[in-house]
C-alpha cells in the first residue's frame, strides 16, 4: 500500500509544534528527504507480521440475555475446551474482558472498542487451555479498567452477589462476581491499582496480584507497563495456587518480565505456619475519611487468628506507605495517558508482541467517540496531558524514582518479616451510584478505595486478598504481602487461615 505523503502545511505544523523555525525552502527540502523513510514504511506494510498461535477450536460466542446475566457480570459467553488432560481439567474459567480471546468480542468495558474481535489468544489463555480448563466467557470489566467500582463500564453496572445494590468492586468486576456467585470455578483478572484484589475483597473471594512480571501480560490491554499485572481470582486458595502455577513463567513477548522465578505453588500449601513472622502495617488502618472500624477490627482479629495458628504477628510502622497512593497517581496518570491513550494501547520503546489490530481498532474508536470514554478516563487524559505539557514528564520520572524508595521501605520490613498485612481496602463495598449522579460522585466511587492496594502495583510486590469476615452482610478482606517472587509463602499463610475457618 502506498503511504500518504505529508503536505507542506502538515510539515510546517509539525515543525511549529517542535519549536523549529523553518523557511518554505527548508520545509520543501525535508519533504523531499522524507521520501527515503517512506519507502521503508511501504515495505513494512507489504510484509506479513507474526502472531501468537491459536491452538484450540471454538464455537460462536454470544451475548447472554438479561435473565441469564442477573449480576450483569458477563460480556460474552462461549465454550472453548482445552486439552484433554491437565491440572485445570474440569475447571471453568471466566476471562476479564481486557484480555484477548480469539474469536470472542472484546470491549474492555469501553464502547469505543465495541465490535472488536481479537484474532489471537493472550499467553495466559493458551496456558490455561493447555492445562485442560474450559473458558466459558468474557467477564465485564470497567471502562478501560480505570475504576475500583463497578459502575463505569459501558454495559450495566456489575452487582455485588451479596447485595445487588452494592458494587462488586473493579476493575475486574465481572470476574470476581462470577466466581463469588459460583457461576465459574476461576477467573483471570488484571491489576494496575488493585483491580484483582479490590473486587475479590468486596465479593468475598481470593484474589492474587503476583509479582510484577511473573505472569505474562502478552495479549492483554495495558494501562501502564510498569503497573500491569494479571492473576487469579478463585473461591479457594488451592485453586489460586493451581492457576498461578499454570499461568506463571517466562514469555519472550512481554517486556514486563525479568529474572522470573516460579515454584510449584500447589506444593507449598502445607498448612504449617508455625514460626511465620507477620508484620501488620499500622499505616494501612485508620485512613482519614475512608476507613471503617468494622473493617479494621476484622483484619486485627484475623491477625490474632494467624497468631493462634503459630505465626508471630506484630504491629510495625512503614510511614512511607501513606505516600504510595501519591506515587501511584503520578505514574498511573501520566503513564496511562502516554501508553494507553496517546499510544493507542501499545505505545513504543519496548520489545515484544504489538497487537496492531487492537491498536487500530482502539485508535479509530478513541478519536471518533472520545465523548464516550468514562469520566475517570477523561480525568486521567486531561490531568496527564496537562502535567506532561507543563512539566515535560518531570513528575512521572520523579515518581518512578520514588517508587524505588517505596520498594526499599517494604523490603526493609520484609527483611525482618515473612509477610506484611493490612486491610485490602479501608471500607466495605459502597452502593452503586445512581445513573443521574454527578461526575464528582462517579469519580469518587471509582477511585476512593485504592490507598492500600495501589502501592504494591508500583513496587511489584505480590499481594493477595483473603476473605476475613462479614459486616452488614458485606465481605471484608485482609491483604497479605510478600517478598518478590515469594507467592508460595503468601498462599500457604492464606491456606492455613482458610483451613482454620472450615
Amino acid at each position: 500500500m502506498r503511504i500518504k505523503r505529508p503536505t507542506i502545511d502538515e510539515i510546517d505544523a509539525i515543525a511549529d509544534g517542535f519549536g523549529l523555525n523553518m523557511e518554505f525552502e527548508d520545509i520543501e527540502s525535508f519533504k523531499n528527504l522524507m521520501e527515503g523513510p517512506m519507502s521503508s514504511y511501504e515495505r513494512i506494510d507489504d510484509l506479513v507480521e507474526p502472531s501468537p498461535e491459536v491452538k484450540y477450536p471454538r464455537g460462536k460466542a454470544f451475548r447472554p440475555e438479561e435473565k441469564d446475566n442477573l449480576l450483569n457480570a458477563w460480556y460474552y459467553k462461549a465454550s472453548i475446551q482445552g486439552a484433554s488432560r491437565g491440572k485445570l481439567k474440569g475447571k471453568t474459567i471466566a476471562v476479564k474482558d481486557n484480555i484477548c480471546v480469539a474469536g470472542v468480542p472484546m470491549m474492555n468495558g469501553c464502547s469505543v472498542l465495541e465490535s472488536f474481535i481479537p484474532e489471537i489468544d493472550a499467553t495466559v489463555i493458551t496456558r490455561v487451555l493447555d492445562a485442560g480448563a474450559e473458558i466459558v466467557g468474557k467477564a465485564v470489566c470497567e471502562n478501560l479498567c480505570f475504576s475500583g467500582g463497578s459502575h463505569t463500564t459501558a454495559t450495566p453496572a456489575v452487582k455485588n452477589p451479596h447485595n445487588h445494590a452494592h458494587t462488586s468492586g473493579g476493575s475486574s468486576s465481572g470476574s470476581a462476581a462470577l466466581v463469588a456467585s459460583g457461576e465459574v470455578d476461576m477467573a483471570i483478572g488484571g491489576d494496575q491499582g488493585g483491580s484483582i484484589r479490590m473486587p475479590a475483597s468486596w465479593c468475598g473471594v481470593y484474589g492474587l496480584k503476583p509479582t510484577h512480571g511473573l505472569v505474562p501480560y502478552t495479549g492483554a490491554f495495558p494501562i501502564e507497563i510498569t503497573l500491569d499485572h494479571l492473576g487469579p481470582i478463585t473461591n479457594n486458595v488451592t485453586d489460586a495456587a493451581l492457576m498461578l502455577e499454570t499461568i506463571a513463567g517466562a514469555d519472550k513477548m512481554d517486556p514486563r518480565q525479568y529474572n522470573v522465578k516460579t515454584e510449584k505453588y500447589s506444593k507449598a500449601l502445607t498448612n504449617d505456619i508455625n514460626g511465620l513472622k507477620i508484620g501488620i502495617i499500622k499505616e494501612g488502618f485508620n485512613w482519614k475519611d475512608s476507613s471503617e472500624e468494622d473493617v479494621d477490627q476484622s483484619v486485627i482479629a484475623a491477625g490474632k487468628q494467624l497468631e493462634l495458628l503459630g505465626a508471630k504477628v506484630e504491629q510495625i510502622s512503614i510511614p512511607f506507605h501513606l505516600d504510595g497512593v501519591h506515587i501511584w497517581n503520578a505514574i498511573a496518570i501520566e503513564g496511562a495517558n502516554s501508553l494507553m491513550i496517546k499510544g493507542n494501547s501499545m505505545g513504543t520503546n519496548w520489545k515484544g508482541y504489538y497487537n496492531t489490530s487492537l491498536l487500530d481498532a482502539f485508535a479509530r474508536g478513541r478519536l471518533t467517540r472520545a465523548d464516550d470514554l468514562s469520566e475517570t478516563t477523561k480525568l486521567v487524559m486531561l490531568t496527564g496531558e496537562y502535567m506532561s505539557n507543563k512539566y515535560h514528564g518531570r513528575y512521572y520520572a520523579k515518581a518512578q524514582n520514588l517508587a524505588m524508595k517505596l520498594s526499599d521501605a517494604y523490603n526493609a520490613a520484609l527483611n525482618n518479616y515473612d509477610l506484611l498485612m493490612m486491610p485490602t481496602m479501608p471500607m466495605k463495598a459502597t452502593k452503586i451510584p445512581a445513573k443521574d449522579c454527578s461526575r464528582e460522585e462517579i469519580i469518587a466511587r471509582g477511585l476512593e478505595m485504592v490507598n492500600n492496594t495501589c502501592p504494591f502495583d508500583v513496587t511489584g510486590h505480590p499481594a493477595m486478598t483473603v476473605p476475613c469476615g462479614f459486616s452488614d452482610g458485606l465481605p471484608i478482606g485482609m491483604m497479605l504481602i510478600g517478598k518478590q517472587f515469594d507467592e508460595a509463602t503468601i498462599l500457604n499463610a492464606a491456606y492455613a487461615y482458610e483451613q482454620s475457618n472450615q
